[in-house]
């Protein structure tokens, strides 16, 4: 096999395009093997399988910058830059990344979770390269979802006005994980079915070439006549307006056209965009007919396409998606909005039931957030549902005009706390630190599934400002659930098991961890108490007082952040209060990143486990015997 010899990019280019086309294939092969086994984003690396060995063997990796716009299209770079071998590993604890990661490979140099940051990586790469005199080629890869980013359009209009040297390579499968959405997504529609412009562009610059001497005048209504047509067509003349070079489009399985379109690339002087058309999916029939299920998901069968799933309660997520539809029966005040994850934020029914009141404004949380801001100020209940990773590029509307003004919009926050395999850059463990610290915001977490539709209610009768409530990426435990949700007096903790030996004040998932080591730790006659810490913001102030009073050591635990999370909430409440002598001890997340893996391992990492819990609590044990 011809894989088996690619270990580096300088391999490629020793191989024929009939050579290279059969790797191609073996790629897709091997793409569709290994992910069968461990999951992973099949759709979006099988559409980039020739644009990307067309890149690799063009350019001089790293010397030359290949910057992927999320890194989940990097798969195949991956495949090509020494790391094949290891993607048994792919996504597992320890073990190769999902996305491009500066510290795996030197060709890896730019990394990203989150969409629509290559352009402005690839201006500052540029700008770093003239300023040191080098001559290396700067090249930026970008879906046509990630490119009506508001980050992306920023970083282009500032490139077409610095006219830097930077080839941008659009990627447009028509999809980026939903169907995008949005102006300059049908912009690219109208392009890729016109197909008169490139003959009629060539067939003038033709007519041109044979005037033998265009001077003065005669040049500049030459170049209008050009402009005009341009304009006439529509294709590609707003990125030329925006100072790019736009070539294309052109089909990104083609390896002959694609080297020849890059060739041409090359040669342009000052910024370049070149269009390619791919498909996403591409050589696996179940992916190109469904891209949006196939663009990230578990263990499948190859041979059916069936894809594995694990057996048990519903996850949160579908608990949110079912309910949300039960709460906008009753109130035709409720909208949805979501940046461009109506799949994944369980909305997709309610998008059946309400198309009118569904609204997904593509991969634009800082959009969507004040989008939210203006249906409140209008007295409608806007939800926002958002993952918690990706609610952090929408804080500063979030701060300024959502909170300031105190305006009622709904957070659904979806993913929060560890996310397993997808890793450090989706880590749903900040949103706590970031929210608790804002006036007039409420945050909450259920226990459990049932607790969440409570608090669904509580959000949808609070009228007094933001609202959010935010739940993880697993299935729920199971409880039985009333068919009519009950509303939560706003700050008010539950105790779900007694104790005086100490009290564990658990947040979401932390709770039945709590309960766990409570049993464990009555065989042993330590009696623990167990506080579902629903509130995290407002606290239960009153309950927290009644412990001091108590002398009873109080354990926090959290799957948030230690710095500026709940734990450190409940120490500043004390240290306000001028509460001496009360133990705290704070357990959750440790100041750094967590890397990929199960949630359970991720969990064992930082020590949020019954075992450890178990043994904080027994050292808390004789301090309380000797008061007694």
């Amino acid at each position: 096999m011809l894989l088996e010899q690619i270990n580096r990019p300088e391999d490629l280019k020793r191989l024929s395009l009939t050579e290279l086309e059969t790797l191609a294939g073996e790629i897709r092969q091997f793409l569709i093997e290994k992910l069968s086994v461990t999951g992973g984003h099949l759709a979006p690396n099988l559409g980039v399988v020739e644009l990307t060995i067309a890149l690799h063997t063009m350019f001089h990796s790293p010397y030359d910058k290949l910057i992927f716009d999320v890194g989940h299209q990097a798969y195949v770079h991956k495949i090509l830059t020494g790391r094949k071998d290891k993607f048994d590993t792919l996504r597992k604890y320890k073990g190769l990344c999902g996305f491009v990661k500066r510290s795996e490979s030197e060709h890896d140099v730019w990394e990203a979770g989150h969409s629509s940051t290559s352009l402005s990586a690839a201006m500052g790469m540029a700008m770093a390269r003239d300023l040191k005199g080098e001559h290396n080629k700067v090249v930026a890869i970008i879906g046509d979802g990630a490119i009506t980013g508001g980050m992306a359009l920023e970083a282009m209009n500032h490139i077409g006005h610095e006219k830097k040297n930077i080839m941008v390579i659009l990627n447009d499968n028509e999809m980026s994980i939903a169907p995008n959405v949005g102006a300059i997504h049908n912009y690219l529609s109208k392009i890729r079915s016109d197909r008169h412009y490139l003959k009629a562009k060539e067939e003038v610059e033709h007519l041109l070439k044979k005037i033998p001497a265009i001077g003065g005048t005669l040049a500049k209504t030459a170049e209008k006549l050009k402009d005009s047509l341009k304009y006439f067509v529509l294709n590609g003349v707003w990125f030329e307006e925006l100072g790019f070079t736009y070539i294309g489009p052109i089909d990104g399985h083609n390896l002959h056209v694609l080297f020849e379109t890059l060739k041409q690339a090359e040669k342009v002087n000052g910024p370049v965009l070149v269009h390619v058309v791919t498909t996403k999916g591409k050589g696996y029939t179940p992916a190109e007919k469904d891209s949006h299920t196939w663009h990230g998901l578990g263990p499948y069968k190859i041979e059916s396409g069936q894809v594995l799933k694990s057996v048990g309660p519903p996850m949160y997520t579908e608990i949110f998606g079912n309910t949300l539809i039960e709460q906008a029966e009753k109130d035709s005040r409720i909208v949805a909005v979501t940046p461009a994850m109506p799949g994944g934020s369980g909305l997709l029914k309610f998008a059946k039931h309400f198309p009118d009141r569904m609204i997904d404004v593509g991969i634009a949380e800082q959009h969507a957030a004040t989008l939210c801001a203006g249906l409140a100020s209008e007295g409608l209940k806007p939800v926002f549902a958002v993952y918690s990773t990706f609610l952090q590029r929408a804080y500063d509307q979030v701060v300024h005009d959502i909170c300031r003004p105190k305006l009622n919009v709904t957070f659904a926050i979806d993913r929060a706390g560890f996310v397993g395999p997808d890793g450090e850059t989706h880590q749903g463990v900040y949103d706590i630190s970031f929210l608790r610290t804002l006036p007039n915001m409420v945050l909450m977490m259920p226990k459990d599934e049932k607790e969440l539709r409570d608090m669904m209610q509580t959000a949808l009768e609070y009228e007094d400002g933001p609202i959010a409530y935010r739940y993880p990426r697993i299935n729920g435990i199971g409880v039985s659930i009333d068919e009519e949700p009950t509303a939560i007096p706003i700050g008010k903790w539950e105790t779900l098991r007694e104790g005086d030996y100490a009290a564990v004040l658990a947040v979401g998932p932390m709770v039945q961890l709590a309960l766990d080591a409570a049993e464990q730790l009555s065989k042993e006659g330590i009696h623990l108490r167990v506080v579902n810490a629903r509130f995290i913001k407002p606290l239960d102030e009153a309950y927290l007082l009644q412990l001091a009073s108590d002398s009873i050591p109080v354990i926090t635990m959290e799957e948030g952040t230690i710095q500026g999370g709940f734990g450190s909430a409940v120490l500043e409440f004390y240290a306000g209060h001028n509460v001496v002598g009360m133990h705290v001890n704070v357990m959750g997340i440790p100041d750094y990143f967590v890397e990929h893996g199960s949630v359970k391992e991720q969990r064992e990492e930082v020590g949020l486990t019954t075992t450890n819990l178990i043994a904080e609590v027994k050292k808390l044990v004789p301090r309380k015997r000797q008061r007694a």
